[in-house]
């Protein structure tokens, strides 16, 4: 690829990127699309834009980047967690470490690049992109020291900003457990594979386990239903079946009589309608919703102190490990409830299906892969499709179809990964968001590691050169030598994934199309409560990927550094209004995206010495070859340091700081309040559906405790106070549901049914 092509390449993204951040800076101050970009603080602040006409609404203006650039750590850990200042901080390492090897690279090895071989020059413009890469130096040359000492500073650089950065994550982790705002997952601990007894329910076998061998810690345990969707779609069906069932109707009351009621169109009474009581409605409707529910092996147990649930969560129950298998409990925004019901013993056979299943996904998206990089091979296109031959000669169209349109195909069927990653994760059977989310992330990373880097260095050339009589040190050698010679196509990566992306990311495409939809074509309301949350599983990955590419082509060919600078750049901008402006933090991991970030730099850095040493070997230099092994021995070393010193404070949490909090809150009081915040932290349900609780007693509603009195204060308060308990709804996790509309609806229901019947029964009889 020549310069020219190159350079058409990025006008086009850097035109695309001007005019998308110039609309959006537009856009972002009309009120018509307020809910778009400031989905979190609308949600949160309940604030919208005034309507009033403004002319300084329709101009492009920056302030939203200086708001971008002033906020501090404090304020993006307020707004958007712990999860967003560690993807903060991956951006800000990669500045760092890539604006040094901007500079060490471009002035100290790119001049080695171009005057590498005595040869006549042309213009830059003119000029193939090979020429600025190491392809250019001359065998044995001298010059390959230059390369080695940038290699070793580089890793030593990346090493100790890696230490400094997993280091700062793991001091704002403890941080985040010792946080003002209670978290009852601390006090929680869920339960999975509770096996079957002679009891008839799960729930009194929970209570006898942890009652025998967890007494001293033990405080009380909410059982889980199944939750599923089918699941929900068979109780939905049995409810409406039961509760209109004629024959189990005892809810008319005999002792009303019938109620007349005149006809509008001739003036006859009808007696169609039936009076019923509210009480006996309510409990025989109480009666047939506890029957349609069914509990599964799984609970939530709650401990009374941290210590008491870390060790419950930590120890291994039983001489079978596939029975009560204990885990510290996610957030109750970040349960998965879906999947807490889904049997224990099923797991691993959905994870070995789901490896087999990304495996082979892995292998069919080779396809689109190698015919993208046909595309960016002139000459190879040129011989595959004769009849394009005039259409290639074209200057511009030849620069479009070799430097834009392979990375444009490429960004599209990259869209479909994400999807089927995180439907992969889901069926694994995660029990909260943030670990389906970590799931599908590790997933994109294998899968942009693999098919965007490796699978396009082999599909651009060593498949076409290679025959099947070829070794594996062949291989290898062929890998060394077409890394200079893909560049061209990564920088345009670079350029259409990277910028193009970033930019699509500020405009929302995706929420301003639905926006759009919901309120001018399907005249909706909006929803304001609906904010997306942030996709880590999609944008950590892409990241981490122009980190390995920088890193294993800052020496080879650098010209790709200032190009990445500008995306990294652009993404701390982008991402930090992002998270303080559109999307909304329900649910927060700890931080636990860092080691898979730490985990790729790593890989990346091994790498990038790896690739060198062929290419060095290539060279016929042995001295630099040989001067790329002992950083690859550091880098081990220090990453198994780093797991020893930082890995463990972000599996589990330390016990001398759980037993410190329980002791401050026991002598402040706040515990007795903190026991009684756990009975309504994680409610199964909506708000309006019912779950079936046993053995915890509170005081029910003001609403419904007047309700069952009216009937009484005619005959006095005697009267009402020797009436029969009825059985309310009680438990505390159902404070708050609209029982009482609830059942003014049955009563509705009930009535209408009752009027059908009757008609029906004397259509009948005339």
């Amino acid at each position: 690829m020549k310069i020219s092509a190159l350079m058409t390449s990025a006008g086009i993204n850097i035109g695309i990127c001007v005019l998308l951040w110039s609309l959006y800076s537009v856009l972002r101050k009309q009120p018509a699309f307020v809910r778009v970009y400031f989905g979190r603080r609308i949600a949160e602040e309940n604030r919208l834009l005034r309507e009033a006409f403004i002319l300084e609404r329709f101009v492009p203006s920056t302030g939203w980047i200086v708001k971008a650039l002033q906020c501090t750590e404090e304020e993006l850990l307020a707004a958007a967690g712990l999860d967003a200042v560690a993807f903060n901080r991956m951006l800000v390492f990669s500045i760092r470490i890539f604006s040094l090897a901007a500079i060490l690279c471009l002035f100290g090895i790119l001049p080695v690049h171009y005057f590498g071989r005595k040869m006549h020059r042309l213009e830059i413009s003119s000029e193939q992109l090979h020429m600025f890469t190491v392809g250019n130096v001359e065998v044995q040359s001298r010059w390959l020291w230059v390369h080695s000492i940038v290699l070793y500073i580089i890793s030593g650089v990346a090493c100790f900003l890696l230490y400094v950065e997993y280091g700062h994550i793991a001091r704002l982790r403890l941080l985040h457990l010792k946080r003002a705002t209670l978290n009852p997952g601390q006090f929680t601990v869920l339960v999975r594979g509770i096996p079957k007894t002679a009891n008839e329910s799960c729930s009194s076998d929970v209570d006898d386990f942890f009652t025998k061998y967890h007494a001293s810690s033990y405080l009380f345990h909410q059982v889980v239903y199944k939750a599923g969707k089918v699941q929900k779609i068979m109780t939905g069906a049995k409810k409406a079946c039961g509760m209109s069932d004629p024959s189990t109707d005892t809810t008319l009351d005999q002792r009303c009589k019938a109620v007349t009621y005149p006809c509008c169109l001739c003036g006859a009474s009808s007696d169609s309608f039936q009076l019923l009581p509210t009480d006996e409605v309510a409990k025989n409707i109480d009666k047939k919703f506890w029957n349609y529910l069914q509990e599964c092996a799984a609970a939530f147990v709650f401990f009374k102190t941290r210590y008491g649930a870390l060790v419950a969560s930590e120890a291994l129950q039983t001489s079978n490990p596939t029975k009560w298998v204990t885990d510290l409990a996610p957030e109750p925004d970040d349960v998965y409830w879906s999947n807490i019901w889904l049997p224990y013993k099923q797991l691993w056979i959905r994870r070995i299906a789901t490896v087999l299943g990304s495996l082979v996904f892995l292998v069919l998206f080779v396809v689109p892969v190698a015919f993208i990089q046909g595309l960016s091979q002139l000459d190879q296109l040129q011989k595959k499709l004769p009849f394009l031959d005039g259409l290639l000669k074209k200057p511009y169209m030849s620069q479009i179809i070799t430097g834009y349109l392979p990375s444009v195909i490429l960004l599209l069927f990259l869209y479909t990964v994400s999807p089927i990653m995180i439907l992969f994760s889901t069926m694994e059977g995660p029990t909260s968001h943030s670990e389906r989310k970590k799931s599908a992330c590790s997933k994109v990373l294998h899968f942009y590691i693999w098919n965007v880097f490796f699978v396009s260095l082999a599909s651009g050339a060593v498949i076409n050169q290679l025959n099947p009589s070829s070794s594996t040190k062949d291989i290898a050698v062929r890998l060394a030598h077409v890394i200079p010679e893909q560049t061209t196509f990564f920088i345009t990566y670079v350029l259409t994934s990277g910028w193009a992306s970033l930019s699509s990311e500020l405009m929302q495409l995706f929420g301003l199309i639905y926006n759009f939809i919901i309120k001018y074509v399907l005249r909706m309301k909006e929803d304001i409560a609906f904010v997306p949350t942030f996709p880590y599983h999609t944008e950590i990955p892409k990241v981490m990927l122009f980190g390995l590419l920088g890193f294993s082509c800052s020496v080879l060919a650098p010209l790709i550094l200032p190009f990445l600078l500008v995306y990294f750049f652009l993404g701390y901008v982008v991402y930090r209004n992002q998270l303080l402006n559109v999307y909304r933090m329900r649910y927060d991991s700890g931080g636990l995206y860092w080691p898979i970030v730490h985990n790729t730099v790593i890989f990346s850095l091994v790498l990038t010495q790896v690739i060198c040493f062929g290419v060095f070997g290539l060279k016929e230099s042995p001295v630099a070859a040989g001067f790329t092994i002992p950083p690859i021995f550091f880098i081990l070393s220090f990453h198994q340091y780093c797991r020893t010193r930082f890995l463990p404070l972000f599996k589990t949490f330390p016990s001398q700081d759980l037993i410190d909090l329980d002791r401050e809150d026991q002598r402040s009081g706040r515990m007795e309040h903190i026991h009684h915040g756990l009975r309504s932290a994680y409610r199964q349900f909506p708000d309006n559906e019912d779950i079936k609780l046993e053995q915890i007693l509170t005081v029910g509603n003001d609403e419904d405790q007047d309700e069952g009195c009216s009937s009484g204060e005619r005959n006095g308060e005697e009267t009402c106070k020797e009436q029969e308990p009825r059985r309310d709804l009680c438990h505390s996790t159902l404070k708050g549901l609209p029982v009482s509309r609830l059942r003014d609806s049955v009563r509705s229901i009930a009535l209408l049914w009752t009027a059908e019947k009757r008609s029906g029964d004397r259509a009948l009889i005339n």
